[in-house]
């Protein structure tokens, strides 16, 4: 089990210079076994979900080479065969294979998807998406079967904005017959990097980015090539601790629009930020106002950023209310925040009421999922002594180098194996 150290109370300065994104790559290495050629993606970050994903690839017979942060997968060679449990799980993303594979064969058969225990997750809105297109879908045992004699583009109205199904539909609709329209389509812009890479191979989508998407389903998907966009929630995290700890820490090589919702809400705190086409600086800043957030989908505050901003409310002069719309599980970071100080009061499944500001010490505790390990990661960085985060491979899951990039702007952390 890995364990992150951290010693708390370090100013961070300089820069960090933020990675691909987490939630583009996870979608775009399974979209490029729509391709009959070779693709290409740079920007691709170096965390272990990529790895999970190369091992589907690799184990379906696909080529790949890693180089630095460019993936090239030639998919001619693949074989259609069961995805077995053992390497689905390792990852909610495994899905995407799901609809690639039925896109392109039309037929899959793989286990259920695994990932971080946030909330029931179903895949319901996925599996809609696939049978208006024409396929039968049976589930035994945790295992999917689905398939069609052929995909013929259908009406898809997802009840709610899921970025999964969104991407998932699109996947299974670019070589289906005839146009598929989905409706209440998620707006994320890691769907607009995905949509962009499928109509570099030859995919003919529009709409990507608003709430209906089209797509005219066609034969053949070539060579391909995209760049992963930056991480707007690795750039969010950075910039939470910027607002903790920073003394003019540069975050550089963002898309500002893409953290408006965040960087709205700092202003109205009173966080000292000024920004730039593409970066920002951040800085710590005392007196900060107390605010209520409430998570929605893209472009409203985003569910993966709430339970880093969790930390720095813990900071703010007097009572901040947060409420979250999407997961029904992801407060699972509040015990171990209490324990090293906050004032946090869950009102039920769904609200949490925080006062402060408060000082926070460091002590052991647990990251239960990806984004509850960045919020604990950064009451360490604020807490006065030592915080020790065991489970710690949740973190690593999304944040490219976190502990490199956090200790080139001063921060005192290291990864211990225990």
């Amino acid at each position: 089990m890995k364990q992150i150290e951290i010693e708390g109370g370090h100013l961070l300065e300089g820069t960090i210079n933020i990675s691909g994104a987490k939630n583009s790559a996870v979608a775009l290495v399974p979209a490029a076994l729509l391709s009959d050629d070779v693709v290409v993606i740079n920007n691709i970050p170096n965390i272990s979900d990529i790895d999970a994903l190369n091992e589907i690839l690799v184990y379906l017979g696909a080529e790949v080479v890693r180089e630095n942060d460019t993936i090239k997968i030639n998919s001619k060679n693949i074989v259609n065969r069961e995805i077995p449990e053992s390497i689905s799980k390792k990852l909610r993303a495994s899905y995407y294979f799901m609809s690639a594979l039925l896109g392109k064969y039309k037929r899959v058969e793989m286990f259920f998807p695994g990932g971080c225990s946030i909330g029931a997750r179903p895949i319901d809105q996925t599996l809609k998406g696939f049978k208006a297109l024409g396929a039968t879908v049976i589930e035994e045992d945790n295992k999917f079967t689905i398939f069609a004699d052929k995909l013929i583009g259908g009406h898809v109205y997802l009840d709610m904005p899921s970025v999964g199904a969104t991407i998932n539909t699109m996947l299974a609709a670019v070589k289906a017959e005839g146009e598929t329209i989905i409706e209440n389509a998620a707006k994320e812009p890691e769907i607009v990097n995905v949509a962009i890479f499928l109509n570099n191979m030859g995919a003919k989508i529009t709409g990507a980015g608003t709430s209906e998407i089209r797509i005219v389903g066609t034969d053949k998907l070539g060579k391909g090539f995209t760049e992963v966009i930056p991480d707007r929630i690795e750039a969010g995290t950075y910039i939470i601790a910027g607002a903790l700890m920073g003394n003019n820490l540069k975050i550089n090589n963002i898309i500002p629009e893409h953290l408006d919702s965040l960087i709205h809400k700092l202003k109205e705190m009173g966080v000292k930020i000024e920004v730039f086409k593409n970066h920002l600086f951040v800085s710590k800043t005392p007196n900060m106002k107390p605010v209520n957030i409430k998570t929605i989908g893209y472009p409203g505050f985003p569910t993966d950023l709430q339970q880093p901003l969790t930390t720095l409310l813990t900071q703010c002069s007097g009572t901040s209310y947060l409420e979250e719309t999407i997961y029904e599980n992801r407060f699972q970071n509040i015990s171990f925040l209490r324990n090293m100080g906050a004032k946090i009061d869950q009102l039920d499944m769904r609200h949490i009421k925080i006062n402060g500001p408060v000082n926070l010490l460091g002590m052991t505790v647990e990251a239960t999922d990806l984004r509850a390990g960045a919020c604990l990661v950064l009451a360490g960085l604020i807490a006065e002594g030592t915080t020790y985060i065991n489970k710690s491979e949740h973190v690593l899951r999304g944040y490219e180098n976190i502990v490199e990039k956090l200790n080139e702007v001063g921060a005192k952390i290291r990864i211990n194996e225990i």
